[in-house]
């Protein structure tokens, strides 16, 4: 259940069942626990699994993907807790194997490619948000 306005990065809250979600709502929206970031809200499938952070340097024809990066999004051990907004971060992410850095690498492209095409061409970082399930 995320705030859909800008949170300072801590406006996620990651509900197990249903009471949890609609307490969750009731907290965004209701409470206002993320001020008027939560006057919508968002409510999306709960996937697990590692996240990684997958930047490319585009030039508006192609791009060049950086090493993965990997962030502590929990603020305590065992995945628990809140999110943290951004506690730190590593890389390159131990869970982008060299095989999916490739694939992030082709989607990037991809994406480039079909920009230029349409007659709006990047230049720039792209970021690819990539939830490894």
């Amino acid at each position: 259940v995320k705030a859909s306005g800008l949170a300072a990065g801590k406006g996620v809250l990651l509900p197990t069942t249903q009471e949890e979600t609609i307490e969750a709502v009731k907290e965004i929206m209701s409470d206002k626990a993320f001020g008027a970031a939560g006057d919508t809200c968002v409510i999306e499938s709960f996937m697990t699994g590692p996240e990684a952070s997958c930047l490319a340097f585009c030039d508006g024809k192609t791009a060049v993907l950086m090493p993965a990066a990997q962030d502590h999004k929990r603020a305590l051990d065992n995945d628990e807790g809140l999110n943290t907004g951004g506690m730190g971060a590593y890389a390159p992410a131990p869970c982008v194997t060299p095989e999916m850095h490739k694939e992030i690498e082709a989607m990037c492209i991809k994406t480039v490619e079909k920009m230029a095409e349409r007659g709006t061409p990047y230049v720039g970082v792209l970021y690819a948000g990539m939830m490894l399930t």
